[in-house]
Order: C-alpha cells, then structure tokens, then sequence
C-alpha cells in the first residue's frame, strides 16, 4: 500500500543501523508509506553528528550497535540532554527481544515511540501515526513554550494532569521541568510527588531530588539519591544529579567517583566522558584524565556536545610531560573549534593559554609573559567565570616555575579567590589549579574567608534590625570584587527584609546590573544543557 500522497510525503527520515540488511528494510518499509526523503547511517557517531547539522521529522533507529559502545538510547539521552532534537521530531526505537525492558521504560518518559522486531509496515505506520498525534494533542503547550510563556505552559501542563486528559503523564513531566525552570520549587516536587502517588517512574523520584537541590537542601537531595541509587542502581542520571551534588559540597573525589559509575553506565556518552575527565583532572588523577579526555577528543571533536574545555586540560597535562607533539595535537584540535566559531571568546581565551603554554615550552620567556599578561587583562570581562580564571591561575602557575619575575601575580590571585571563591566547591577547583603552588593557595583560601565573613556580617546587620546596612555591604563588597554570591545575597536580604528597608526601589536597580553583569556567567565547574534527569525543553 503506497503513502506517497498521504501524510509522510513530505517528511524527511534518517535511519540508523549498523546492520545493512536491516538498514534497506527500514529504509524501503518508509518509503513504501511515501516519506519523500531518506538518508542512512551506520553508526551512532556518524547520526549525531547528522542530527546536529539538520533537523529530521522521523528517525528510526536500531538499539543495539555491534562494535560500539554508544546504544541508540545513549544517542537519543544525549542528544535531548543537549537540546539538539527538535520537538518535531518522531524518534522510533527499534530493538529485540533482548532489549525490549529497557526500550520499554525509556518510552514511557523519552521516546515518541518503539518498535520489536520484527515488526509491519503497518506497525511503522501505526507508531507515527499516534507519536504526530501526541504531539498535536501537545501542540498548545509547546507553542506556549516556543513563545517563552513558561507560565502558561506550566498551567496548561498541570490541567492536563489534574483531569488526567490524553498523555497526561508525558505533559506532566513538561510541567515539572518548567516549574522547576520558573523557580517554583514548591509547586514541582508537589507535582513530583503526585505523579509518583499515581504511576511511580524513576523520573519522577529522581526530579524530587532534582527540587531538593534547586531549593538548596543539598542534605535532603543526597537522601533521596542515596536511596534512589539503591534501589536503581543503573540508572545514570541519578549519578549525574549525585555528582552535582557532590561538587557543590566540595567533595571532588566522590564526585568523580560517581562520574566514573556514570561513564561507566553510558560508556559512549561524550558528555559524561568528559565531566569524568574534567573531575579526574581536578582530582590530581591525571593519567585517567588524559586516558578520557583524549578519548573524547578522538570520538566527538566534530560534534556540537563537544567541550573544547577538555582541550585546554589535555594541553595542560602534555605541556607538564614536556611533550611538544602532544601541545601541538590539541592546538590543532583547538583550532577546528576556532575556525567554526573565530568570535567565540571562551575559545580565544582557550587559545590565549595554549599559545603561553608554547612559549614557554619553547623558552620564549618574554614573550609568553606578555601573553599571560594580556590573559589578566580579561579579568574584569563580564563574561570571565570560574573556568577562565582556573585556566588563567595554570598558566601562571607554570610560569612561575620559569625564570620569571612575577611581581603580578599575587594581586592577580587575589582578586580570582575574591571574585570566584565564593563556595567550598568553587575554592577547591581553583585549588586544585594551583598545582600545590602554597602562596596562590594560601591567598585563595583566604578570599574564600573574607567573602564569607563579608556574607556573615551582613546578616548579623540585617538580623539586629539594619538591613540596610547589610545590603550596602554586600553591594559595595559585591562591586568591589565581582563576587556573584555577593550579588546574588544582596537581592535576597533585601527581598527578605524589604519592609524594614526605607528605600528599597533605590537600591533595587543597583542589584539588579550587577546580576546582569556578573551573576549569569557563575560557573561551578562544570557545564551541562541539561539538569540530570530533566527533560530537554526548547525556549
């Protein structure tokens, strides 16, 4: 029975096997129900890379892959964990019986639809068929969403729920994520807990924790983790979300630990590839780092999920090794992200640190000094954060084991530790960057202690009754050194003590540049599209 003026004619597909004789058999099977366009691929790599080039409006592809370690799940995980699959998108899993269990669970929440082998062109039919419905049914949310009205989405998703309308449960994890996105924490793990009251899925158990440390009880997240990890002990994203947790309490060894258990689980998720590798980094576990690092480098440098952070780490490790082949691999590898994107400044700041590390590997002592020197200049940038300081911290680090004069470079740590230092995690990744320098460290600690005790003394003013006076301090010390707690805690006392403050409409505008300015480029170390366990989103 031919399509070919019916409802498939003028999408486009991709199908991916590593199978040939599976791979004609998808490919004639839809164009038999008259898809206009259909283009292969053998293996996952190769899909994620198509996909992040140019959208598909049906994607059917295999499960399992012979020789790879990356599954069709781990590629559809990362791809929505990375906001690369547009909503329109029809994403069919086709598995065996083998792996029929996992397929199954991961539709329930992820995927638009699955297929057994073997299976009809019938089936394929049916299973579009009702995957475009679901989202026609969805279609007022999403709009809602496309137009940034969060909060309209947010209701439209709780009434489905409430009446338990069509695909009320696909709507509800919708909602929670965009409560969550909205800041009303209350209101998610509310919904959170109803969904897991009237159907228990994993998600939901696992975006309770994900309220938890969204609303800072870090203490409470971990509980729930700890036990969700328990008693699901292969479900990576609980490891994602505990590795986080982990890090904003400063425990880098644990953290990499779950990174590793992570990994482990998706061994051919990039992401996790890295993070891991980063962690080892931090760690002072450079042998594994390199090993994950330059792992990710060889399978996903052409892809959009790669991070060119992981090549300014391995620059690091092959300049301490003294191994000039190795720099020059990731100048080069550095350069492919460059010539994509030349105005991108995070990579020029990159390319700044990796030339220094030429430099002074090749004894040009001057000239790698001015170039570090030109790399300080860039503190003050609004969008400098935490990565660029830890970065700029390394390259002086190394420098000061050279016959240089650094009359800078304490002034210049000083003003990183009271920019960034400004949590235990965030101090032990600069740490960590000091290569076990004891002055940089000392000074860095001790930027730490002074914007906690500036956080502590403004407190005590505003619980003693001036409130005013402990805004003004955090607002003065916040300017001063760039610091985004600081910032960030001046907003919150005076939306706290706001009745007690005689002119709060003065000083709100000055909160609110300084968060414009500072705030939104605070990084904790490591970077992700996607909160673990969330659901991609676009908007």
């Amino acid at each position: 029975m031919s399509y070919a003026n019916g409802a498939f004619a003028k999408t486009q597909a991709l199908v991916i096997d590593s199978n040939a004789t599976s791979r004609s058999l998808m490919t004639a099977q839809l164009r038999e129900l008259g898809v206009g366009h259909v283009r292969q691929a053998t293996r996952t790599r190769d899909a994620r890379v198509i996909l992040e080039t140019q959208p598909y409006d049906i994607v059917l592809c295999d499960y399992y892959f012979d020789g790879s370690e990356l599954s069709g799940q781990d590629l559809l995980d990362e791809l929505r964990r990375e906001q690369l699959l547009p909503y329109s998108t029809v994403f069919v899993m086709v598995t065996g019986e083998a792996s029929y269990a996992k397929v199954a669970e991961a539709a329930e929440a992820a995927l638009d639809a699955y297929l057994v082998k073997p299976y009809t062109s019938a089936a394929l039919a049916e299973r579009l068929a009702s995957a475009r419905h679901r989202k026609h049914e969805l279609k007022d949310i999403f709009e809602s969403i496309d137009a940034k009205e969060f909060d309209k989405a947010a209701d439209l998703c709780l009434a489905r729920f409430a009446s338990r309308a069509s695909y009320w449960l696909y709507a509800a994890r919708i909602g929670a994520e965009l409560l969550l996105r909205l800041e009303r924490h209350e209101q998610a793990r509310e919904l959170y807990e109803a969904i897991i009251a009237a159907r228990t899925v994993p998600w939901a158990r696992l975006g309770v924790a994900r309220t938890e440390v969204a609303s800072g009880n870090l203490s409470a997240a971990r509980r729930t983790l700890q036990t969700l990890i328990g008693e699901m002990p292969d479900q990576a994203d609980s490891y994602d979300l505990m590795g986080r947790v982990q890090m904003d309490q400063g425990e880098i060894s644990s953290a990499l630990a779950t990174y590793r258990t992570a990994a482990t689980l998706t061994p051919g998720c990039l992401s996790r590839q890295q993070h891991c590798g980063t962690l080892a980094f931090y760690a002072g576990e450079r042998a594994e780092a390199l090993k994950m690092l330059e792992r990710s480098v060889a399978q996903g440098l052409k892809s959009k999920l790669f991070d060119f952070h992981s090549v300014a780490l391995i620059a690091l490790m092959r300049f301490d090794a003294k191994d000039s082949k190795g720099l020059k691999y990731a100048q080069d590898a550095l350069m492919q992200g460059l010539d994509r994107a030349p105005q991108d400044r995070r990579l020029q700041r990159f390319d700044l640190m990796l030339r220094g590390l030429r430099l002074l590997l090749e004894r040009r002592l001057a000239d790698a000094l001015a170039l570090a020197r030109r790399f300080a200049s860039m503190l003050p940038d609004e969008d400098f954060d935490l990565e660029s300081a830890s970065l700029l911290l390394s390259l002086w680090v190394r420098m000061s084991r050279q016959d240089i004069a650094l009359a800078e470079m304490d002034d210049m740590t000083q003003r990183l530790g009271l920019r960034f230092c400004s949590s235990k995690s965030a101090t032990e990744i600069m740490v960590s960057m000091a290569e076990g320098h004891e002055s940089s460290i000392q000074l860095l600690r001790d930027a730490h202690a002074r914007v906690f005790a500036v956080s502590e003394t403004a407190m005590r003013h505003a619980m003693r009754g001036d409130a005013r006076l402990g805004v003004m301090l955090l607002l003065d010390q916040g300017a001063q050194t760039m610091n985004a707690k600081l910032i960030d805690m001046a907003a919150l006392v005076l939306r706290r003590y706001r009745e007690r403050i005689a002119d709060p409409a003065v000083l709100e505008p000055r909160i609110q540049e300084l968060q414009d300015r500072y705030t939104r480029t605070s990084s904790q170390g490591l970077k992700a599209a996607r909160a673990a366990g969330g659901m991609a989103l676009r908007g």
